[in-house]
């Protein structure tokens, strides 16, 4: 009872400030799309055969990158549902434009770092299938719009580190194609070799900026538009990389209810809201979530994201749903799919029949609808 009071209170903390608006806003954020996690099963049986439990991360379970049959079914639920301007649900497909190039990084034994569009990774992984090209038929029929994500999901000076001195996990996961596994796998520290921002050394700043820069305009190459909307992998960014931000065409930063700052070997929480303006960027907080993927069997996913949408209208804020990409893949695990697909479905309906005014906005809509409307 507790903690379901200062879940409750923590919401409505975060709701009470910042911009608002009588319009009924729903947007769903997507983050990881483009990123490699875990390659297929065949690779998750290997490494839980050295001995690493994985089982436990929904992320090693699930999550990969998208398959043909993953994009064709979720598109056909986005498909059965519109807003009050007949316009679909829209999901922003935040997006990691480039993954590591591992032969290329292996040959160099570690000293040197190569990266592959996204591109190219999805024909690796799926040959005989032309993935991208539903990624095309989404944004066309306007049921996904990508935004930038960052150039890869891995924090290229730290892992390059691990790999230097060898450790055990990170190596023998590196050999198998991938690098996400739990941070208690190889290391008791607060290294995240997935937070590709996370270092306040001026050195890795200073690339950051640069993969910044050559991730935006990498973005640019794949999908013909600037991305105006960024979030950092788990939520961590130091301050420095707005400037190169802004500069590059981003107006709008998506983020939890704390921008984590990196410091020294920990982070900084510093608070931000829905239409908190720094460096001519908005911020957009999310406010509700739907990730059944991570929550247990018995947990309404629904139900509570449902609950969490009527909070945000009650303080006349706009609905900004989390749903990681592990949420909607089916390609290690089709019971996955399956399952949260008629989650989704359900969302859907409900938030169309109890909010019939509703408008559907990818994150870059409502960031220019924010400044446009301050």
């Amino acid at each position: 009872m507790f903690s379901k009071l200062k879940s409750t209170l923590a919401l409505n903390l975060s709701n009470m400030r910042g911009w608002r608006t009588n319009r009924k806003i729903v947007v769903f954020e997507s983050d990881d799309w483009g990123s490699i996690r875990m390659p297929n099963s065949n690779v998750f049986s290997k490494f839980i055969e050295k001995g690493y439990n994985l089982k436990s991360d929904p992320y090693c379970k699930f999550d990969t990158l998208a398959s043909s049959k993953d994009l064709m079914l979720l598109f056909e639920v986005l498909s059965k549902y519109r807003d009050v301007e007949e316009n679909h649900p829209i999901i922003t497909f935040n997006t990691v434009v480039a993954n590591p190039a591992f032969d290329k990084i292996r040959e160099s034994r570690f000293q040197n770092y190569y990266y592959e569009p996204f591109t190219q990774t999805l024909q690796n992984y799926y040959p005989n299938e032309n993935v991208f090209e539903l990624w095309r038929e989404g944004m066309a029929e306007k049921l996904i719009r990508p935004q930038f994500h960052g150039r890869e999901h891995v924090n290229v000076p730290l892992w390059l580190e691990e790999l230097k001195q060898d450790n055990k996990a990170i190596r023998e996961a590196f050999d198998l194609g991938f690098w996400g596994i739990p941070k208690t796998l190889y290391s008791t520290n607060n290294i995240n070799i997935q937070a590709s921002y996370s270092s306040d050394n001026p050195e890795h700043i200073k690339e950051y900026k640069k993969t910044v820069k050559e991730g935006l305009e990498l973005f640019e190459q794949i999908f013909n538009f600037r991305s105006e909307t960024f979030i950092a992998n788990n939520y961590t960014w130091p301050l420095e990389l707005n400037v190169e931000l802004e500069r590059m065409g981003v107006k709008g930063l998506q983020s939890m209810r704390y921008q984590k700052i990196p410091k020294e070997s920990s982070v900084k929480l510093q608070r931000v809201y829905t239409g908190k303006v720094r460096n001519n960027q908005v911020y957009m907080v999310r406010n509700c979530i739907f990730e059944p993927s991570q929550t247990p069997l018995y947990f309404d996913d629904v139900t509570a994201c449902l609950n969490q949408i009527k909070n945000a209208f009650f303080w006349q804020k706009p609905a900004i749903i989390s749903m990681h990409r592990l949420n909607l893949i089916g390609t290690i695990d089709e019971s996955n799919r399956e399952v949260n697909l008629k989650k989704l479905h359900l969302l859907l309906q409900k938030i169309t029949e109890l909010w019939p005014t509703v408008n559907f906005l990818s994150s870059d809509e409502l960031s220019k609808w924010i400044m446009k409307n301050d």
